[in-house]
């Protein structure tokens, strides 16, 4: 890890420094899961890049809910305290390594560089417009809560039928209702962080990046096995 990473590290509090819920706090909240969000983003995408350049295969879906749940119980455990921002980039690591071999996947195919172009900029530009309208009116989308936590429940079942029984056009219809989702999320997560329904970074950070990890997957099997379906 460089200087510069470090140096950002050194600069965020301990997660369970803010206990009042005020605006400025708030804005706090805001500001530091921000500033990790993005060193997460780059040390996710870094491996995947390297998980790309070595060809490394994809570990499963056994091995990848397993490192994915128990990394997310070891970033809950320690997000009150500095051991929380390791266990944020073990986790964004391991998710950018299971991020790779999809991306060398769609790589072989035909337009495979445009289609995660694409998906990268849809997913970038989804993030920054929703972001902004939770941000400039400060809405209440906790609302929307429940009905998330549904629909994604439902969306990993669909999916796991999906890989199971080999159904592409049920792969394709999850995928578009994960993006869906993912941009409710958006708009709930960082309402919750706005309002001070969410007052520690790590969980807040870890919270965004998984919806932005769904979303660009999402949109890479739409732009992907969708476009190919035409061809």
């Amino acid at each position: 890890m460089s200087n510069d990473i470090r140096s950002e590290l050194r600069s965020l509090p301990s997660a369970g420094d803010v206990t009042t819920v005020t605006p400025a706090s708030a804005q706090r909240v805001l500001r530091n899961t921000y500033a990790l969000l993005g060193l997460a983003l780059a040390f996710s995408a870094l491996v995947a890049g390297v998980a790309m350049s070595l060809n490394l295969p994809h570990p499963g879906i056994l091995v990848t809910l397993a490192g994915f749940y128990g990394l997310f119980f070891l970033v809950n455990k320690t997000a009150n305290s500095g051991k929380g921002v390791l266990a944020v980039f073990a986790l964004t690591g391991f998710m950018g390594y299971t991020l790779g071999p999809t991306l060398n996947a769609v790589m072989n195919m035909p337009g495979g560089s445009a289609t995660i172009t694409n998906a990268l900029a849809a997913t970038a530009a989804a993030f920054l417009g929703l972001s902004a309208i939770a941000l400039t009116t400060k809405r209440d989308f906790s609302f929307m809560g429940k009905f998330l936590m549904i629909g994604m429940l439902v969306a990993v079942a669909l999916g796991l039928g999906a890989i199971f029984f080999e159904v592409p056009a049920l792969s394709l219809a999850v995928s578009g209702l994960v993006v869906l989702l993912s941009c409710g999320l958006i708009l709930f997560e960082t309402s919750r962080i706005v309002n001070g329904g969410e007052t520690n970074y790590i969980m807040a950070t870890v919270g965004l990046f998984v919806t932005i990890y769904n979303l660009f997957s999402s949109l890479l099997m739409l732009f992907g096995l969708g476009g190919n379906s035409d061809d």
